[in-house]
């Protein structure tokens, strides 16, 4: 709700789980469905703590989003030793439906897996092979660069040096001179939020932006790229799980989105509606008492919303959904207000998740 995730999720990410539920009739079974929100301030302590209230005093049934990785960890943690649901819209490192899989909450969106191999695949077949990264030093940050080594190596690339930042960092002028220095061909950036914006705008006042090295951002939120203006990332490749002004469906939702919150919803915040909308329909079904049977019904079935059509959640609990290559647009090519991406392809979603023979999952059953 508040911090460098707020405008990718927070009061935004609340209104969505409201419109799921006005669309789902307000009740589910007979019972009247309330929505109660907190700030973690991106803190897994108080995340946990504020979890574990909820789940063991209060009466909660269902915990969305949980904006940033180490949250999102300490708070699936919970949900497993309640029994409760925990639907991660709101984090996307690749531990979530592998080390740190459970039978109490999916990995509902995309992550670190899917978000850099679509990416790290169209840059290098563009020639540049060589890269250095800027790096978030927390769980997001690690996962995110190391699921985009291990791409760019199999691509025939390598990675030639990297540094780590702190969270909330302001001054990115040292981490940008050294991966300036290192005449690598690509500058790869796995951080997210305000130190996105940050980091662009130091690389552009260092002039690195537009040069030899190529910068690119591993992810790409369009709340971050209105806040630092197009022109610092034109031209950027970028895979997502949802554009506003792909469809009609999409646009329908963003018009009532931007009617609330005054601006075009994200990623994350598309994810919330469909993941509350999906958990209300199965458990109309089968009940919410029981969190692993609600995940349980979840698992293999199909999901159609404008977000995760043809969509269904693996035995891992990852959603399986298309993702989109996206270009940056110009800012002389955006004919409207928030019209900055281009889709250049839909990559399918057994293309871009990680395969489950792959899956480092406890809780998938093995032959």
């Amino acid at each position: 709700m508040s911090g460098l995730f707020s405008d990718m999720t927070g009061r935004g990410s609340v209104q969505a789980v409201r419109f799921a539920v006005e669309d789902f009739g307000g009740a589910v079974n007979g019972k009247k469905i309330e929505i109660v929100s907190g700030d973690h301030q991106n803190k897994p302590d108080i995340a946990s703590a504020l979890a574990r209230r909820w789940f063991q005093t209060d009466g909660v049934d269902v915990i969305v989003n949980m904006a940033g990785s180490a949250t999102a960890l300490a708070v699936v943690e919970v949900a497993k030793l309640t029994n409760k649901v925990g639907l991660v819209t709101g984090a996307l490192s690749s531990r979530l439906s592998n080390e740190s899989c459970s039978d109490n909450h999916v990995h509902y969106g995309f992550d670190t897996y899917s978000a850099s191999r679509a990416t790290t695949r169209a840059v290098i077949e563009s020639g540049k092979k060589r890269w250095f990264f800027i790096t978030a030093d927390y769980a997001f940050g690690h996962a995110l660069q190391a699921d985009a080594e291990r791409f760019i190596k199999q691509a025939g690339g390598e990675v030639i040096g990297s540094v780590r930042h702190p969270l909330n960092t302001n001054d990115f002028s040292s981490f940008v001179l050294q991966a300036q220095a290192s005449k690598a061909d690509v500058i790869g950036i796995a951080n997210g939020g305000a130190d996105l914006v940050n980091t662009m705008s130091s690389l552009q006042e260092f002039k690195v932006a537009g040069g030899r090295q190529s910068v690119v951002p591993m992810l790409l939120f369009i709340t971050d790229l209105h806040a630092m203006g197009p022109a610092k990332a034109q031209n950027a490749l970028i895979a997502m799980p949802f554009y506003w002004d792909r469809n009609d469906q999409t646009r329908a939702f963003a018009k009532r989105f931007f009617e609330k919150i005054g601006r075009m919803p994200g990623e994350y915040q598309a994810a919330d509606y469909s993941a509350t909308l999906q958990y209300l329909r199965t458990i109309a079904q089968v009940g919410w008492e029981d969190g692993r049977r609600v995940v349980e019904a979840l698992k293999n079935k199909p999901l159609n919303d404008f977000y995760a059509n043809g969509g269904s959640i693996r035995s891992d609990g990852v959603l399986i959904h298309d993702l989109y290559l996206s270009r940056v647009k110009a800012p002389a090519e955006s004919r409207y207000a928030w019209d900055y991406y281009e889709i250049t392809a839909t990559i399918r979603g057994e293309d871009a998740f990680q395969p489950l023979s792959e899956s480092r999952c406890p809780a998938i059953p093995r032959k």
